[in-house]
Parts: C-alpha cells; structure tokens; sequence
C-alpha cells in the first residue's frame, strides 16, 4: 500500500504550479488533465506539460496523472501521450467519472497494450477509481474488482453532489442544516467495498480552500470511517491531511503498547484474553491496534514509552 494521506491535485495546463508542487511534502501528487484544465487546453501541448514534470524529482513519493473520463473525446490521447512520453516514471493513471467496470476495462487494456509496445513490466502502472454519480456508486462493486491495477477507489463530491441533485454550491463542504453527515452513506460505501477487494479508500476535494477548520473537520470525519487519505487543493491543506491521516502520537504508542502487551499474554502466558489498562484485550483488539501501528510507521512514527 503506497502512503496517500495527502493526495495533491496540480492543473496540467500550469507549468508554474506544476514546478512549485515538485517540492511541497504531499504524499501523492496527481497531475490534472480533467476538470482542472479548460477544454481548449485539453491539447498535446498541455500533455507534454505533464509528461515533461513526471520526469522530474518530486518530494510526493507517488506520481499520478488523472485523464479526462472514458466518455471523452480526449481520454484515449490523454493515456497514450502521457503513458509513451513518461511511462515509467508513472505510478497510477485516475480516472474520473467511473461508470461501470467497461471504463475500466478500457483504460486497463490500453494499458497493457503500451506497456507491451514500450517494454514497461506489464501492470506497473496502477489505477486509482473515481466514484462521481449515482451509478458509478451503485456498480461500485463491479468497478472494484475490474482489474488488478485498482489500488483506491476515490469520492468525487462535487460530480457527485450535481448527479444526485445536492443544492450545494462548493465542492465537499458540509451542510450545517442537514441532520447529521451528508456524506456518511457515500463515503462509508467507499470504505467498505475498498476493503473488500484490498484497496485504498481516499476522501475528494475540499473546495474552500481558505477554510481551514472546515477541512479539518470533514477530514476528520472520513477519517473515522477508514478512509486513508484525501486530496489537497492547496498547499495549506497538505499538512492537516497528513495530520489527520496519521494516528496521534499517544494512540500510536497505545497500539504499540498493546500488541506487546497480547504477545506477552498469548506467546509467553497462553492466554487468549488480558486486561490491559482497565480494558479487556483479545485478537480483536489485536487486530485494531496492528492498523494503527501500521499506519504510524508508514507516516514515519517511532513509538514513545506507554505505562501500563
């Protein structure tokens, strides 16, 4: 699993930003040939902007290019381009608006074909899996398990919000008037579908860019449901992703403290079951705190000491 707790979005129109996102500590970066780029810049040009930075040094350890949807006039030029000018310095190819496991079969094919045209090792390049409308999210089953490639499935807010009729006017912002999180069935549908077929689960954009609290918070709340990560607009919103998707200090040592803590009980004493700071822990237990030990090493994180 590739760390994806910020995950960077950059216009591939811009090479301006495109050479100012090379150094921001973004786990991912994906660069945009989609709703970030105006049709009339949907050209060679534009392509080769992105072909030209995938051949940079880039802090974000994971390099993406989303391409405009299946349904498009310029999706197949978008893999083709990008994919014959810098293949093997790409990690995943996105693709938005997934309708049904057709678009992914599509994508998945072409890029074998490429990989086998180019000598790249057949299925290198992964896909990431945009759930933008109602549909895609009724097939999202199918779509997880269309190919071996798939590593996240990925929410669309703002497609998403227009497809279902959401009066909402920015992209991934919470309404203090419904009751309760709007985007609670969508995103915990995302999650699990994710873990059943062995995939990342990552929250979309948070279109107000200046809001910082407001990002946080949605962050937050994906976050509790398992989400992995969640895209990042602007620089401000890099940190508290990776931030949020990261276990806190004290629960990072906690998780640690109890897995010694059941090895000791189960390898060294045989028991199934130990009471651990007034809390009965088991495998499950267990099981709880491998995810966040894990997820704290993947971030980096080194545990502190925890009394018992």
């Amino acid at each position: 699993m590739r760390l994806r707790r910020s995950c960077l979005a950059v216009p591939g129109s811009s090479p301006k930003m495109l050479g100012k996102a090379r150094s921001l500590p973004a786990d991912q970066v994906f660069l945009d040939l989609e709703d970030a780029v105006a049709p009339s810049e949907k050209t060679d040009a534009t392509r080769q902007n992105i072909v030209d930075a995938l051949q940079e040094d880039w802090v974000a350890k994971t390099k993406v290019v989303r391409i405009n949807g299946v349904a498009t006039r310029w999706c197949w030029r978008d893999v083709t381009y990008v994919v014959e000018g810098a293949g093997a310095h790409l990690d995943c190819i996105m693709i938005p608006k997934v309708h049904d496991a057709s678009h992914v079969h599509f994508v998945d094919h072409l890029l074998t074909q490429l990989e086998l045209d180019l000598d790249l090792e057949v299925g290198r390049i992964g896909l990431e899996l945009q759930i933008e409308t109602g549909h895609g999210a009724v097939k999202m089953d199918e779509i997880a398990s269309a190919s071996p490639r798939a590593e996240t499935i990925i929410f669309g807010p703002g497609d998403y919000a227009a497809n279902l009729g959401v009066p909402q006017l920015t992209v991934g912002q919470i309404e203090t008037g419904y009751p309760g999180d709007q985007w609670h069935y969508i995103n915990a549908r995302i999650v699990n579908t994710a873990r059943a077929y062995g995939l990342q689960a990552i929250d979309g954009p948070f279109a107000a860019i200046r809001d910082l609290d407001g990002m946080r918070e949605v962050a937050t709340r994906s976050r509790l449901l398992g989400m992995d990560g969640k895209w990042a607009l602007h620089p401000d919103q890099i940190e508290i992703a990776n931030e949020i998707y990261s276990p806190a200090q004290k629960q990072f040592d906690l998780a640690v403290a109890i897995l010694d803590a059941y090895r000791v009980a189960t390898e060294e004493e045989g028991r199934g079951a130990v009471m651990f700071n007034g809390e009965m822990i088991d495998e499950a237990s267990r099981k709880m705190a491998l995810q966040v030990e894990a997820a704290g090493r993947a971030a980096g994180m080194t545990p502190s000491p925890v009394e018992a």
